[in-house]
């Protein structure tokens, strides 16, 4: 059996026993529906931003499904464009709510000059939707103490894109190893961590962390490339084999809007 097989192997029972492990002592994971809305600008911002607060934050949160964060991408590629993440412990009530906001009288008197625009001016000029499942080890979205006091905050959105579904899981299994309590001992805020279940990139993996502004960022990133635990891990062999674990990232910067309840 070759090293890599070998790893491969004993990577994949560890995966099913620490699995097991965290499912006897954790609450089922969440399920997100992450939202795009990528938005030209003029009118159609603050038409969106709106609706959001007035009708589908309110119409979602009546569903069970929350709380719902809402943000504007303050750093990244095509601006102006606003993100929302629905969350929900029931996977049919999330991938059904528009059908349901549609029998919702409510909802649709409130949302009529968002969804009744006119086809020729639309505030949206796209939406793109993911279908996230949260890790394991990490179950539950976290309202992180800034946003619950409305304080001043930026999130930081990564999506890791790896190669193959076996280095995939060898990724996620890291993240149970240690990074969450190392991200947090650099002074990061942990939001939520998921696998993409569907969606354009596959296989991939979407977190989120919450900082009071982009210094701090910056700084938490350095504190966090230095730490003594995260080199450990980063030159554990089950993680460290070429090629990497991860071949693409993504990441974004965004702010809350007003009515985001993350």
């Amino acid at each position: 059996m070759s090293r890599r097989d070998f790893l491969t192997a004993s990577l994949t029972a560890s995966a099913f026993s620490l699995v097991d492990s965290v499912e006897a002592q954790s609450p089922a994971p969440e399920y997100y529906d992450f939202r795009r809305y990528q938005l030209a600008s003029g009118p159609g911002t603050k038409l969106t931003e709106s609706f959001f607060a007035s009708a589908l934050i309110p119409a979602l949160n009546r569903l069970a499904i929350g709380p719902v964060a809402a943000f504007s991408l303050y750093f990244g590629p095509d601006t102006p464009a606003y993100y929302l993440l629905l969350p929900s412990t029931k996977l049919e009530t999330l991938v059904t709510a528009d059908l349901a906001l549609a029998k919702d009288p409510v909802f649709m008197k409130a949302a009529a000059p968002f969804w009744d625009a006119p086809g020729n001016t639309p505030p949206y000029l796209r939406i793109e939707s993911t279908l996230l499942r949260a890790f394991e080890g990490y179950p539950k979205l976290t309202v992180p103490p800034a946003a619950t006091k409305k304080e001043k905050r930026v999130y930081q959105l990564r999506q890791y894109v790896s190669p193959t579904n076996m280095d995939h899981v060898r990724k996620v299994e890291m993240f149970h190893h240690g990074e969450f309590g190392i991200f947090a001992k650099a002074g990061a805020a942990n939001v939520f961590y998921a696998d993409a279940l569907i969606g354009p990139r596959l296989p991939s993996l979407t977190y989120m962390l919450c900082f009071p502004d982009v210094a701090a960022l910056e700084s938490t990133w350095e504190k966090f490339s230095a730490d003594p635990d995260w080199k450990k891990l980063s030159a554990d062999p089950q993680f460290k084999l070429d090629p990497p674990t991860v071949n693409n990232v993504t990441s974004i910067v965004l702010k809350p809007l007003a009515c985001s309840q993350v």
